[in-house]
């Protein structure tokens, strides 16, 4: 959870502008799943005081129950965990797959829920600042910590129920920064469908013939030098780099900072016989058979693809194939 992109969940942004708003507002949260669920844990929803609703935690008829019981919540101040399953003969009508469970956690924000814890989040997640948002539903009680706690949740981004089974942690990782480096078409096919998947996408391209506005709407697009950018964007583990330019003095500056940043994927357009110059080029500047061992070059998987299209979506699969399975 916690990307941050137009297409992404804002769900807990969205939550604390409407409390601001001073029509109320509601999180409804997945807290736990059974069966086939058709949303994860740590699936949001929020809720207006007027009914209206962002973000869904089952894609059914669920919501509507959730959005009543929200209402209730903003009534009496009150938390709720609330409890959906269906058997296989209604489990369509519902919204749920075959067999499929989900408990849904509502809090009313500026009740149960406090504005300054909220905020305080919100805050977090436009800093790219890793948080745990914890709570006993038991109890009540709520705290918010940093990556420094629930270490393997972080890497995982798994939320979940702890093993004393009254504590449920949700984890806001930063989204997932895919940084594109060249302006070729196949970037005009890769941005959109990674912003789709939930990636924050980032071009840069010093050619500003190519990386404009019109070839690339609504994206993030830094006309210069990786080197001139990346010390100022950052990367992280959180970060997927792939190299499109072709052109050794655009690409190899953004593949030295990637595997120095030891990010999440890195890959590299070319054929084998480009990689293998590349190689020598980093070898030359110090880099390990190690380090250059996690470069994916040719860039993408090997489906046979021929158009520039059908290479982006090569090549999303295979960083979610690494984000997913890194083994």
């Amino acid at each position: 959870m916690g990307a941050m992109s137009d297409t992404v969940d804002t769900i807990p942004e969205t939550a604390l502008a409407w409390h601001q708003a001073g029509e109320g507002a509601a999180l409804a949260t997945v807290v736990d799943t059974w069966g086939s669920a058709p949303r994860p844990v740590g699936s949001q929803m929020a809720v207006s005081g007027a009914g209206e609703i962002a973000g869904s935690v089952s894609g059914g008829c669920v919501e509507g129950a959730v959005v009543l019981e929200a209402q209730e919540a903003l009534g009496d101040g009150q938390s709720r965990l609330l409890s959906f399953g269906v058997d296989d003969g209604t489990a369509f009508a519902a919204g749920l797959a075959c067999g499929g469970q989900i408990k849904v956690l509502v809090e009313p924000v500026g009740a149960a829920l406090p504005e300054a814890m909220l905020a305080d989040l919100v805050a977090a997640r436009a800093a790219r600042a890793p948080r745990a948002y914890a709570v006993n539903v038991d109890s009540g009680e709520r705290h918010l910590t940093g990556p420094d706690t629930h270490e393997e949740r972080f890497r995982k981004d798994r939320s979940g129920f702890e093993p004393d089974g009254q504590t449920f942690v949700a984890i806001h990782n930063p989204p997932l920064r895919l940084v594109v480096i060249g302006a070729a078409h196949i970037a005009q096919a890769l941005i959109p469908m990674a912003r789709m998947a939930g990636f924050d996408p980032v071009l840069i391209d010093p050619r500003g013939a190519f990386a404009t506005e019109a070839r690339f709407p609504g994206v993030d697009i830094h006309v210069d030098y990786p080197d001139e950018v990346l010390p100022d964007l950052g990367l992280d583990a959180r970060c997927a780099v792939v190299t499109l330019s072709h052109d050794p003095k655009i690409d190899d500056p953004a593949i030295e900072a990637a595997l120095r940043a030891d990010v999440a994927y890195l890959g590299c357009l070319g054929s084998t016989r480009t990689h293998a110059k590349r190689v020598d080029r980093l070898s030359g500047r110090g880099f390990s058979a190690a380090q250059m061992a996690r470069i994916h070059a040719p860039v993408g998987l090997d489906i046979g693809a021929v158009t520039p299209a059908e290479i982006a979506v090569a090549v999303l699969a295979e960083i979610i194939a690494r984000l997913r399975k890194p083994s």
